[in-house]
């Protein structure tokens, strides 16, 4: 990314996933296949790299993320303000529905 593609919050999140550069260096795929891991505008290569982000933390696939689960504390190393990971809990518990 330029310099002028960079943009995120005050604390250097990028893209719709918020990761900062160390986690997007670590866990930003290319999943749409176009050469470039783009966590802005290419909802494949954010939701790829999420999973990714998540799998490489410990994520149980087929496993409950509500309080008291692995799933649940890999949420928490995702983003630790815990309104935050509460949050993604609570609405994936719904939509899972």
């Amino acid at each position: 990314m330029t310099p002028a593609q960079l943009r995120g919050g005050w604390a250097g999140e990028i893209g719709q996933a918020q990761f900062l550069a160390s986690s997007y260096l670590k866990y930003a795929v290319d999943y749409d296949g176009n050469g470039r891991r783009d966590l802005i505008r290419s909802v494949p290569d954010v939701l790829a790299s999420i999973a990714n982000f998540l799998l490489a933390h410990g994520w149980k696939r087929g496993q409950k993320w509500l309080p008291g689960t692995a799933n649940y504390a890999v949420l928490r190393d995702w983003n630790r303000a815990q309104v935050y990971y509460r949050t993604i809990a609570v609405m994936a518990d719904k939509l899972a529905r």
